[in-house]
């Protein structure tokens, strides 16, 4: 069977990878040209796919027979009852899967309101203007003594209260859900800075090349509506053009071509850091990199996914990623080959290094910043000496349980059980 990425095979049959997807977790099913497509895509015969899909089937009627305490004996019974009852059998499972979803969107929606600090202040800002409302309403309820000039008052003020709800009301759906949002806000400033690096695929060849300045990316940028994602913007680009004035683009294809994909000796062989080169090696074009920047506190500063290896959006990240055992030592670069928790069991190599930021300040504790370059595991032996370490996301969405460093329970289903 080829091995093929699933945006790949998407395009090669011409379906979206999303649709292909829910194809791979039983959420849809196949048949007629579709499956020849995708069984000639991946050189195997159809019947593998769809003996594949029946498989699935009775998997998913004994994982609700178990969820519904039934006896192993009737647990047993589930390839009959679909060899019997076909119809009954889908439609029993896909209730079970959906129920299952929505159980999953309610608990991460539970921990979001949980541990978002900007959800929160959204649903605080909700409650305060509908309690506004509600208080000066009242006052023109029951006072019948008012003069017009304050009841012109205390409606202009229903009038305002009024408007900034259904503002706050609407940013909140979005948060909640983008696709039913209407172009509410995103939620946060950093959430907008990510969509507006991602739009632009994390590449700014206007700006390195002198095409375009900073002022006007940023002011043309759809995707920063507050004036916070504005400044942060600001400051991800100016890193940007200083970084490029070292290092330009097309002196690093070249060396790339030349020396390979080596993150020491290409820092060695510009004079540059090694923080400075991986955030250079994150912005080259067609260049599977992932890259996350941290704090001396281990805040995300820069989040670059790379497919498989999940980076939260909100709260603290995995203790054990490389990424946090250099910030104790700036200067040190560290190379680690880990493992996410994931069906696939996905590897990734891991170099991570941190450097002083900021100016030398008498009595005052050194800023240090710290970046990790996440790259796929290329083909071939393995360095001598290097162990897969096993790592996650972060505590709330890591289905690992036996590990040394879980700070809390996971929201996902088998919490504390073990991966």
């Amino acid at each position: 069977m080829e091995r093929l990425k699933q945006s790949d095979l998407a395009r090669q049959i011409g379906i979206s990878a999303s649709y292909l997807n829910l194809i791979e977790h039983n959420r849809r099913r196949i048949g007629g040209k579709l499956l020849l497509d995708i069984a000639a895509a991946l050189g195997v015969e159809p019947t593998v796919l769809s003996e594949g899909a029946e498989a699935a089937l009775i998997a998913s009627l004994q994982e609700a027979a178990q969820r519904a305490s039934m006896s192993e004996t009737e647990s047993g019974r589930a390839e009959e009852f679909a060899g019997r009852f076909p119809g009954w059998a889908d439609a029993l499972a896909a209730a079970h899967r959906k129920i299952a979803d929505l159980e999953r969107t309610v608990e991460t929606l539970s921990d979001r309101l949980a541990h978002d600090p900007e959800l929160a202040a959204s649903v605080h800002e909700v409650l305060s203007t509908a309690a506004s409302i509600r208080s000066t309403a009242s006052i023109l309820a029951e006072d019948k003594t008012i003069t017009e000039e304050w009841r012109n008052r205390f409606h202009a003020n229903i009038d305002a209260d009024s408007r900034r709800l259904a503002d706050s009301s609407k940013a909140l759906v979005g948060f909640l859900d983008a696709e039913t949002g209407e172009a509410a806000p995103s939620g946060s400033p950093q959430e907008e800075v990510a969509q507006f690096l991602a739009a632009h695929d994390y590449g700014f060849s206007s700006l390195e090349d002198g095409a375009e300045d900073v002022d006007r990316i940023v002011s043309n940028a759809s995707e920063l509506v507050s004036a916070q994602s504005r400044h942060l913007a600001r400051t991800v680009l100016d890193r940007v053009v200083r970084d490029s004035a070292q290092v330009s683009m097309t002196d690093l294809k070249a060396a790339l071509t030349e020396d390979g994909l080596d993150v020491i000796a290409l820092s060695n062989r510009f004079g540059v850091s090694v923080p400075h080169m991986m955030r250079r090696l994150a912005a080259v074009p067609g260049l599977d990199a992932g890259l996350v920047v941290s704090d001396r506190a281990g805040s995300l500063l820069f989040r670059k996914d790379i497919e498989g290896f999940t980076i939260p959006r909100h709260g603290a990240a995995c203790p054990l990623w490389p990424l946090f055992q250099v910030l104790a030592q700036p200067g040190q670069a560290i190379h680690a080959r880990v493992q996410m928790p994931s069906r696939d069991g996905a590897v990734f190599d891991c170099y991570a290094a941190a450097q002083p930021v900021g100016p030398l300040i008498v009595n005052t504790p050194r800023l240090v910043e710290a970046a990790m370059l996440i790259l796929p595991v290329p083909d071939g032996p393995e360095p001598n000496g290097l162990t897969i370490q096993e790592v996650g996301p972060a505590c709330r969405i890591c289905p690992r349980g036996r590990c040394a460093g879980r700070r809390e329970p996971s929201i996902l289903s088998d919490g504390f059980g073990g991966f």
